[in-house]
């Protein structure tokens, strides 16, 4: 496994992806850095973090016996490493937030960004970003933030909870590539944050209702029960789940 270490970069998902473009890469090559000065999440959010204090690591994968209508699934296998090794590392009450947030208890402390390359309508390669809050301690403006250390009181190696992850994204991406989609996808519903709890969402237009999130669709869809008890799949631009 090749793992290029930088001491700062604009993003480790860029820097990967041109890399990917000029060079011939290994499964599981990897981008850490100490600094990211424009890290990147979910819907053109922007990360922020203290350098040297957290995780934020890109991976590569070749990833062309994912169907491009199970792409959903490789969100899946990110998510279970990710849950699995923080459980290793002794965090409590660890949730995945669809579609692949982190949180300990209602605090995130991990976000994931995942680049698909799509060439003649197939998925042929994926970079998955991944961002850990490991040793900062204090966020300012952010409430639901937390890390490893303030949920735990001890000091990480870094490193050492990195390879924990991706030993554990081999592993589920073994199970993927033997099509065991139904394994995964029990296991990370099990996971869900507030599956089968009374939740406020909000949708595309502003307005807040009730339901009951039971699961995912193949496609990655939300599935939330509604006040009428009927089920309804949203994608993550239709909407919010306020926690």
């Amino acid at each position: 496994m090749r793992i290029i270490k930088l001491d700062a970069t604009n993003s480790t998902n860029t820097f990967l992806r041109q890399l990917s473009h000029t060079n011939k890469l290994d499964d599981y090559t990897v981008v850490v850095t100490n600094s990211q000065t424009q890290g990147r999440g979910q819907m053109g959010t922007v990360w922020e973090n203290i350098p040297g204090k957290n995780l934020m690591f890109s991976v590569f994968k070749e990833v062309s016996f994912v169907a491009i209508d199970d792409h959903f699934y490789i969100s899946i296998v990110v998510s279970l490493a990710i849950n699995k090794a923080l459980n290793t590392f002794g965090i409590p009450k660890t949730f995945i937030k669809w579609p692949n947030d982190i949180l300990s208890d209602n605090k995130k402390i991990c976000g994931v960004l995942i680049e698909n390359v799509i060439k003649q309508g197939a998925i042929k390669e994926t970079i998955i970003g991944i961002g850990l809050n490991v040793n900062q301690t204090s966020f300012d403006n952010l409430p639901r933030a937390s890390s490893l250390k303030q949920i735990t009181g001890l000091h990480y190696d870094k490193e050492l909870v990195m390879l924990e992850i991706i030993k554990n994204l081999k592993d589920y991406f073994e199970l993927l590539k033997q099509k065991n989609y139904n394994v995964l996808k029990t296991a990370y519903e099990a996971n869900l944050f507030r599956k089968n709890k009374p939740s406020t969402f909000k949708n595309a237009e502003g307005s807040m209702f009730l339901g009951f999130i039971k699961g995912v669709s193949n496609s990655g869809k939300l599935q939330v029960l509604l006040e009428d008890n009927v089920v309804k799949e949203f994608d993550l631009k239709e909407l919010e789940l306020l926690y």
